[in-house]
């Protein structure tokens, strides 16, 4: 999703995010960031950029009844399918950088695929650490570089010949901090020592390329740029570039490889 668009979400946009790109990528990560945090019954979380609070549903699975988990987010639409999909669960309006929590609040903090559109970055992990209790964990997923990202890549740089390079710049900063030193480097600016960083293999699995890029490109990123005609065209193109991740049944699974940042305060 381009960063323009990303700040533009209204509640149906966040809608089609839950309903599509949660079941095809973000669920199975979800899983993944909550295993790495170590999540354990009766402790209490804070998902930070909780979008649609798919990895906070699955973080309050693990901490049950007698734990809490809280999710923040600086968009309205996406806390409303939020509240809607898990209203048990604390939602919060707030800015990673200005987290409205006291310090010392949480026993862990996560945050999945949202470190790289936050306006300052270091000022976000900051923040993450100092609402973290000591000893409490913190867990950050980010995607992986867009040339490890062979679907991305291949939509990027068609999107680039036809339409002029800067057209897909939210894509590219999706995947900005796909590169192990620079990842290292901001941790370590933030004063965060010791943080591991494991590189892990993923899979978006799509009903079918033209179901993914009709929403990625024709609705989201080109919405008033790409008439119907084009984006025929495009997809075309674009199916040809894919065709070694389609399957016979039209299903369509990219390569979504991605990194998880683990630190202890």
């Amino acid at each position: 999703m381009s960063e323009s668009k990303r700040e533009e979400v209204t509640r149906p946009v966040a809608e089609v995010y839950e309903e599509f790109f949660v079941p095809a990528i973000l669920q199975a990560w979800a899983i993944r960031v909550t295993k790495a945090a170590r999540i354990q019954p009766g402790q209490t979380v804070l998902d930070v950029a909780c979008g649609t609070g798919v990895l906070a549903r699955t973080v309050a699975k693990r901490v049950g009844p007698s734990g809490s988990v809280v999710g923040v987010d600086p968009n309205e639409g996406m806390l409303a399918v939020a509240r809607r999909k898990a209203p048990t669960i604390e939602w919060r309006e707030g800015r990673a950088e200005i987290l409205p929590f006291e310090a010392n609040s949480f026993d862990t903090v996560v945050s999945q695929f949202g470190l790289m559109f936050f306006e300052d970055r270091r000022q976000a992990i900051l923040e993450m650490m100092r609402v973290l209790r000591h000893g409490g964990r913190l867990v950050v997923a980010v995607w992986d570089s867009i040339e490890n990202t062979p679907g991305d890549f291949a939509v990027v740089n068609l999107l680039h010949r036809l339409y002029g390079e800067g057209v897909a710049e939210g894509w590219l900063l999706a995947h900005s901090l796909g590169d192990l030193e620079i990842l290292s480097a901001l941790f370590s600016e933030a004063g965060v020592v010791g943080a591991g960083i494991t590189r892990q293999k993923g899979i978006a699995r799509f009903p079918s390329l033209h179901a993914w890029l009709r929403i990625e490109v024709k609705a989201w990123l080109l919405a008033d740029r790409m008439n119907e005609l084009q984006f025929e065209a495009f997809l075309a193109e674009a199916a040809e570039l894919l065709r070694p991740f389609v399957a016979t049944d039209g299903t369509a699974a990219l390569p979504a490889p991605a990194y998880i940042v683990t630190a202890t305060k």
